[in-house]
């Protein structure tokens, strides 16, 4: 559970971070260029399926930056600039505090009540995005700026400048050991370089997540720095017709915001080529999260891609027709102002994995139960949640933290409306 001296000590350490480095250079000419910055070489292109058609778009890219307030987003000019070529979602929230729980629910539907920047195995039978994707033979990809290898499952990596750019906890997917662990999965967990490569081969796949490093997405600088990254390396892109294309919606937005005493409200954007002109330069209020980006697939995940209580809608709904909510909740405002959440990864407040919910997402199709699941765990037969901090040297703790392994997780599910495919 993180408390208000570790939250002061995050901000100092992130100011004072901050000034290493004030000014963006450009690793590369171009986006579309390899750079021995990225560290790690190309590898061979990756092989997508036939592309899947959806009923309004066909790609789906995600860029994802750090910790930064509604305001200061908004108050950009760069960020102004392409709020006028897109639709800024008013209402979408990130879903706890600090950033890897809201990279894993992103992915998995769930943060397992991890209230840390910890290093994290989610057990193979966990399911996530990656199972819901495959099932429909979409292809998928992710790419991580600075990771040296593809599928680096490391901590963290420093550049020869001794500069740590790269980090695990922005990379959700390598953190679940059903993608990690499966050799042909943990190949799509690419880098920048892999992506220059590909984009250049016309052969980037339909669900992409893009991290950018920890100068470039203001989690180590400001906003101001990661809208010059945006300048250098999104814009040009925007213009090219294999990275978008009329089938093509982008979200761009934050894990976070900055101050934890106000709502955890992110500043997102809707761009891309699928947007109709009388789209562009509008907003949308709708309340959305970051669990939101999920539901659409007809398969769902049984966690919070399900809950209907959580919020009204899918972000990747067609037609983007508008459901205006008059009054936004204060969505996880702060770990520390809820009190414990529990989950498997909650040691103060710890619940096993627990099966997945029987319910239906946003494409009111079945859940996805992958075959080594226990389902006779679920919400009304688990155990208590306890306190693995105090009783880690217990049998029983420890036969808890043992067994948690083998049990596929679900906290009920997300919302209504469809995607794509």
């Amino acid at each position: 559970m993180i408390v208000p001296s570790i939250v002061a000590l995050a901000v100092l350490a992130r100011t004072a971070s901050a000034a290493i480095a004030s000014t963006f250079t450009a690793p590369a000419p171009a986006p579309t260029s390899e750079s021995p910055f990225y560290v790690g070489a190309a590898n061979s292109t990756i092989t997508n399926t036939p592309v899947v058609n959806g009923k309004v778009f066909d790609r789906f890219i995600q860029i994802w930056l750090e910790n930064t307030d509604f305001a200061t987003a908004a108050s950009n000019p760069v960020f102004k600039s392409l709020a006028q070529q897109g639709i800024t979602l008013t209402g979408y929230y990130g879903v706890t505090h600090p950033s890897e729980p809201n990279y894993l629910a992103s992915v998995g539907g769930d943060f397992f009540g991890l209230a840390a920047d910890a290093l994290e195995y989610i057990p193979t039978n966990m399911s996530t995005i990656v199972d819901l994707l495959d099932q429909k033979n979409i292809s998928w990809a992710t790419y991580q700026e600075n990771m040296p290898t593809d599928g680096f499952e490391g901590y963290n990596f420093t550049n020869s400048d001794n500069y740590t750019y790269y980090v695990r906890k922005h990379n959700p997917l390598v953190i679940y050991e059903s993608v990690a662990n499966i050799s042909t999965r943990s190949a799509r967990i690419r880098n920048f370089n892999d992506f220059a490569v590909d984009l250049g081969n016309n052969s980037l796949s339909q669900w992409i997540f893009i991290t950018p490093n920890l100068r470039d997405d203001a989690h180590d600088t400001n906003v101001a720095y990661a809208a010059s990254w945006l300048t250098y390396w999104l814009l040009p892109l925007l213009q090219d017709s294999r990275f978008n294309n009329d089938r093509t919606l982008i979200l761009l937005t934050f894990d976070e915001n900055e101050t934890y005493t106000i709502g955890n409200n992110v500043f997102s954007l809707l761009l891309g080529g699928v947007l109709p002109d009388g789209q562009k330069n509008t907003t949308d209020s709708t309340f959305y999260t970051h669990y939101s980006t999920i539901t659409g697939i007809s398969v769902t995940l049984g966690r919070q891609d399900t809950n209907k209580t959580m919020f009204s809608t899918s972000l990747l709904r067609p037609h983007y027709i508008r459901t205006t909510t008059s009054r936004l909740p204060l969505f996880f405002p702060s770990s520390t102002s809820l009190g414990p959440i529990p989950g498997a990864l909650n040691p103060d407040y710890y619940v096993p994995y627990l099966a997945p919910t029987n319910g239906t997402g946003g494409g009111s199709g079945p859940t996805f139960v992958a075959a080594n699941v226990n389902m006779s765990l679920n919400s009304a037969t688990a155990p208590a949640p306890i306190n693995i901090t105090t009783a880690a040297t217990t049998s029983s703790a420890a036969g808890l933290t043992s067994n948690a392994g083998g049990m596929l997780a679900a906290i009920a599910a997300v919302a209504a409306a469809a995607m794509l495919f």
